[in-house]
């Protein structure tokens, strides 16, 4: 069907399934109690610890019993942790005991700390004593006071007597239904303070499973965890996708590229999914030419925009095949993505097509028109994949779920006739300059392409004549420097010059979300503040 109006709908198959999170784990362990379903991917191999599907759920179901002794079903409970086993053996143990789980980013600091546990109400929770120097369980407690609901602190320097406590227990486990909240997301906040997105089982089973059907996944694979638990990248599309395939996943404690390469190696992976930043830091890294990733299937990517030239070279250097997907923590969270037999085009210049069971629409962001096929407007999405809403807060929920149900995302996009879509940025990153609309996007895919660069990102600086101008922040390839008469030559080749960046910046590094994206808030900010020298 060729569409003339920006209005698709996914494909009807696979069906929706009537799932929670707990019975997804109970489904794998009934089929395969034997195969091995986690392994810590520690580079010392002594180091390493594992759990079959019938551990697992044994230890999941033991957590429960020992958290309904402590909350009751519907409370928040806070997990505070980097990628540890016990993370995921605690997203299914809430789970099965009704509870929603609320994940805190591990290098949050004790007033991000005491915003969360007081914006989601939260009753408790499982923290890590430290990590990386944060002393996590001193700030839990400089904190507690000032949260009116929390009660109980729980130290995963604890976990054997939490398990034995929940082994004896005789406590009966609450009939949690499909349509029942089970995680609250902080967004991630590329644009300031975050919102807690209450997400659903089935809409994180369902999404997960459809995500990894679609990206290649077989049954059974062996997959790399090397995104953080704490976003709906880790504990929903890795996690619970992996359990959902009855795979295997390694699990990272924290990215690093040597590790993960070791661990493709070593475990023989089939099928990682990192953000672009991740992504190119494999790609760098010393070992990437020497270790033997032979067994790798597949790829996934998302979180932020794929330069195409990243895209030719996974493939081409990997013989992998390489997807993308696009959407945000409200939708559970992918609401878009190509398909691993798309073209390196549709690969390289699009978001592939709307997810099964799934709409999407691009509109007018004034009028809420729907836009013919071609055009740039904002990209929305409907179905079972929605979140409830943001927790606690009509006022955010009406702003981003309309009464028709389309959660606005806030994106900018466009829409070929047969559906698939194309990303020009945020609507909050679009640059207005003199009245003309400029998308980072472009000039970034064109500068990405360029030997001397690593990472780039494109940013509206305020113009007191134009209201913004152009600016770019670089990051330098390895071995390599950043020359700007160069790039300005080079990008004046290829793009008109009101597109051209008039301010030119080389960084070290990027200040980034904890999810791996880049903070183009923070960069604006630490410009204005005369934080960086100019090319």
């Amino acid at each position: 069907m060729v569409l003339t109006l920006s209005q698709a709908q996914g494909p009807a198959a696979p069906a929706v399934k009537e799932l929670t999170i707990g019975q997804l784990l109970k489904d794998a362990a009934a089929a395969y109690p034997d195969r091995l379903a986690l392994v810590t991917g520690h580079a010392d191999a002594t180091d390493r610890r594992q759990w079959t599907y019938a551990e697992l759920l044994d230890e999941a179901t033991c957590l429960a019993r020992a958290l309904c002794d402590k909350f009751k079903p519907g409370e928040r409970v806070a997990i505070w942790a980097p990628n540890i086993p016990e993370w995921i053996i605690t997203e299914f143990g809430a789970a099965l005991a009704g509870m929603v789980l609320v994940t805190v980013n591990p290098s949050y600091q004790p007033h991000e700390l005491e915003y969360v546990l007081n914006q989601s109400r939260s009753a408790g929770i499982l923290v890590m004593s430290d990590f990386r120097g944060n002393q996590m369980a001193k700030h839990v407690e400089a904190v507690r006071g000032n949260c009116s609901e929390f009660r109980e602190v729980i130290l995963f320097d604890d976990w054997d007597a939490l398990i034995e406590e929940g082994r004896n227990s005789t406590t009966e486990l609450p009939d949690v239904k499909p349509g029942d909240a089970c995680m609250i997301q902080y967004t991630s906040s590329t644009t300031g303070f975050p919102k807690g997105a209450l997400l659903h089982h089935r809409g994180l089973v369902n999404n997960a499973a459809h995500t990894l059907d679609r990206g290649g996944f077989d049954e059974g694979d062996v997959s790399i965890t090397m995104m953080p638990l704490f976003h709906t990248a880790g504990c929903v599309l890795c996690a619970l996708g992996c359990v959902g395939k009855h795979g295997t996943q390694i699990l990272t404690e924290q990215f690093d590229p040597g590790l993960v390469l070791n661990m493709i190696e070593t475990y023989k992976a089939n099928g990682i999914f990192g953000v672009p930043t991740m992504l190119i830091a494999m790609m760098e890294h010393p070992d990437f030419a020497t270790r033997d990733l032979s067994s790798l299937k597949y790829a996934s990517s998302g979180g932020s925009t794929v330069p195409a030239a990243l895209v030719e070279r996974l493939e081409d250097t990997l013989g992998i095949q390489f997807t993308i997907v696009f959407g945000q923590t409200e939708c559970s969270p992918v609401a878009s993505m190509v398909n691993p037999d798309d073209s390196l085009e549709d690969k390289a210049n699009t978001l592939g097509e709307s997810m099964p069971n799934t709409e999407t629409k691009i509109i007018d962001p004034e009028s809420g028109e729907t836009l013919p096929i071609g055009q740039v407007g904002e990209y929305c999405t409907r179905g079972y994949h929605v979140m409830l809403g943001y927790f606690e807060n009509p006022d955010a929920t009406a702003a981003t779920i309309d009464k028709d149900g389309w959660l606005h995302t806030g994106d900018l996009c466009s829409m070929d006739e047969r559906g698939y879509t194309k990303i020009e940025g945020r609507i909050k990153d679009m640059i207005i300059r003199g009245g003309e609309n400029i998308y980072p996007r472009e000039i970034e895919d064109l500068l990405f392409r360029h030997e001397t660069v690593g990472d780039v990102a494109v940013v509206g600086l305020a113009d007191e004549r134009l209201g913004e101008i152009v600016g770019v922040f670089l990051r330098a390839a390895p071995g390599q420097v950043i020359d700007k008469d160069e790039l300005f030559t080079y990008t004046r080749k290829h793009l008109s010059p009101q597109k051209t960046p008039k301010h030119w910046v080389a960084v070290d590094e990027f200040p980034m979300t904890g999810s791996g994206k880049i903070q183009k808030f923070a960069l604006r900010e630490m410009w204005e503040k005369g934080e960086f020298e100019e090319l």
